[in-house]
Order: C-alpha cells, then sequence, then structure tokens
C-alpha cells in the first residue's frame, strides 16, 4: 500500500487564509477607494473676456466652490478655445459677448464636463439658462465615453496576459521580449478596431490610436517580463500587482486624473495605464496635443523592462563561468536566449 502524503499543519491552512484576506481587502482598497473618493477639485478651466467680467466670475467660483477649479483668465473666446484644444483646460466660462456662455470638451472627460455644466447654471441663477457649446464631443456612438473608460482593464490585462502566457509557455528572454512586442502591435490593432470601427467610441486617426495602445501594452508586458527575468515569480507578481492594483484605479480613465484624491491622480499618470488612457484621449479627440509626456512616460517603461531583461541576461551569462571550477568534468548550463 502506497505511503500516505503528509497532510499540511493547520497552521499553514491559517496562513493562507489569513493571507487570501489580506489579498482580497488590498483588492477592494485600490478599487473602491479611489473611485469613493474622487471629487472636482483643482479643475482646471478658462474665463474668458474683458478683465472687469472675468475677475467677477473668478471671484464667484472662488467663493462659492472654494478648491474646485484651478482658472486662468484669458482675454476672448479664441484664446479659451485653443487652451481647450491644447488639453490645457477642460472648459471656459467665456463672458466676452456681455453674456455667459460655457464651452466644454466632453470627450476630456464627460464627468468634469457635466459638472462644468452645473456650476454654470448655478452662477447664471434666476436668468435664462446658460447656453453650452461643445467644442470637442464625444462619437455620436458612444455620448457616454463608455467604450473608452472600459477599455482601460483590457489594455492593462493585455499586457498582463502577455507577459504570464510568454513566460510559461516561451523558453528563452529574447524570444520572450520578441513575443510581446508583436503583440503589443496585433492587440493594439485589435483594440483599437473594436474601439473605433465596432463601438465608435473614439475618433481620429486609427494608426495613431493603434500606436498610443501598442505602446500601452509594451510598456506593461515589458516591464513584468524584466521584472520576472530578474526576480522570478516575485517579479512577475509585483509587476502584475503594480499595473492592476495602482495604474488601472489611478488612471483617471473613467473621470479625470484631478478628480482622484489629492496627488494621486498626478502619480497615476506615471504608471502605463494612466499614460496609455491619456494618450489614447489626445490621439483619438485633440490632434496629438499633449501627448509627448505620455509617449515618454510609456517608452521609459519599455525601456526599464528592456534594462531589467539585459541585466537579468549578464547575469545569468556570468553565472555558469563563476560555477565552472567547481563542476569540472561537467557541462555547464547556459540558459536559453
Amino acid at each position: 500500500m502506497a505511503p500516505t502524503a503528509p497532510r499540511s499543519p493547520w497552521s499553514r491552512v491559517g496562513a493562507i487564509v489569513l493571507l487570501l484576506t489580506a489579498l482580497l481587502s488590498l483588492i477592494m482598497i485600490a478599487f473602491a477607494w479611489p473611485a469613493t473618493r474622487s471629487s472636482v477639485h483643482d479643475i482646471p478651466i478658462a474665463v474668458a473676456g474683458p478683465p472687469a467680467a472675468t475677475a467677477q466670475i473668478a471671484q464667484q467660483l472662488s467663493a462659492k466652490r472654494p478648491g474646485t477649479f484651478d482658472v486662468t483668465i484669458v482675454d476672448g473666446t479664441a484664446a479659451a478655445e485653443r487652451l481647450i484644444l491644447d488639453r490645457e483646460v477642460y472648459g471656459a466660462i467665456d463672458v466676452s459677448s456681455g453674456h455667459p456662455q460655457l464651452i466644454i470638451a466632453s470627450a476630456a472627460s464627460p464627468v468634469v464636463a457635466q459638472a462644468l455644466q452645473q456650476v454654470a447654471q448655478a452662477l447664471g441663477g434666476a436668468e435664462p439658462a446658460v447656453p453650452v457649446r461643445d467644442l470637442v464631443p464625444l462619437p455620436a456612438d458612444d455620448p457616454r465615453g463608455s467604450g473608452l473608460a472600459a477599455g482601460a482593464l483590457p489594455l492593462v490585462l493585455g499586457g498582463i496576459a502577455a507577459a504570464g502566457l510568454l513566460t510559461s509557455l516561451v523558453v528563452g528572454l529574447a524570444r520572450r521580449l520578441a513575443g510581446a512586442l508583436a503583440f503589443s502591435v496585433t492587440g493594439a490593432l485589435a483594440l483599437t478596431a473594436i474601439l473605433q470601427f465596432w463601438l465608435g467610441s473614439i475618433e481620429g486617426s486609427y494608426w495613431l490610436n493603434a500606436g498610443a495602445v501598442a505602446l500601452g501594452i509594451a510598456a506593461t508586458a515589458l516591464t513584468i517580463l524584466g521584472l520576472e527575468s530578474l526576480l522570478g515569480a516575485a517579479g512577475l507578481g509585483l509587476g502584475a500587482a503594480t499595473m492592476m492594483l495602482l495604474g488601472n484605479p489611478l488612471s483617471g480613465l473613467t473621470s479625470a486624473p484631478q478628480m482622484l484624491p489629492s496627488g494621486w491622480g498626478t502619480f497615476g499618470q506615471f504608471l502605463p495605464p494612466g499614460a496609455a488612457g491619456s494618450l489614447l484621449r489626445s490621439t483619438a479627440f485633440f490632434d496629438g496635443h499633449a501627448a509627448a509626456s505620455h509617449v515618454w512616460v510609456l517608452l521609459g517603461w519599455a525601456v526599464f523592462g528592456l534594462a531589467l531583461a539585459g541585466l537579468a541576461a549578464v547575469r545569468t551569462s556570468r553565472r555558469p563561468a563563476a560555477a565552472e571550477p567547481a563542476s569540472a568534468g561537467r557541462l555547464p548550463e547556459t540558459a536559453a536566449v
């Protein structure tokens, strides 16, 4: 009769249960905390018109909504529109004509656009409703921007899944990296086609949009592969947790980075999910304005991942040479590259 395998001690079962409970709590905090603590604060907007009128509007905003807006005063409608198109502000209250009108860009953030409309109507008081002009609207097929907001999670999962599967099924670091880069292209072409041609959630150049998505997938996958090559399974878990539990909730793609708790929205833009989401919004709706910083962030993460992989390859190549004197008469093992 075959011997029975020893049972795990109850202490191990208890430790695993506690670990799973802590992990579940961490996941809940990561996703729920930014959502429940989001608010309209420090939103950059413009106020356009004569100095006396703009000063009055700015004073009203400061008195009625302290800390809500970061106001830039400009002298006319054209200057306000230029700031919106350059993605320096989310909208503008324009009093150039003597009567206030609100200029918004719902494609920049439908949540912020809605908040601006509520504030403008409150400033108007009992007067007729303040007219609203959407300078950069969302597509008619997706007027709430649901597709773009929902696209954040597949983008992150794509990079994580690529790193995990390539690590499990492909032998050789160079082949894994090549596979990640190839998937970044094919995955981006597919995801962008779904968003743009099927769901109608984004506009602009398909190829520029696909390039933005490809950079996001590559930055995520290469970083995780680099961490795995250097730290093993711990690196794989660390990379996946960083992208999923930090990058995704702090991307600001469902609302706006400025609406996240103070400082966290800015931090999120330095992680691949946040940078990729903002880059895609810029290429899809704003002709690439304000895209450069996000491109550099994504390239930085991709290079970081490649550097980690290179460091791991150097370390692996030196290991057999160091062990050779202790293993005379036996050929050293070499890692597949």
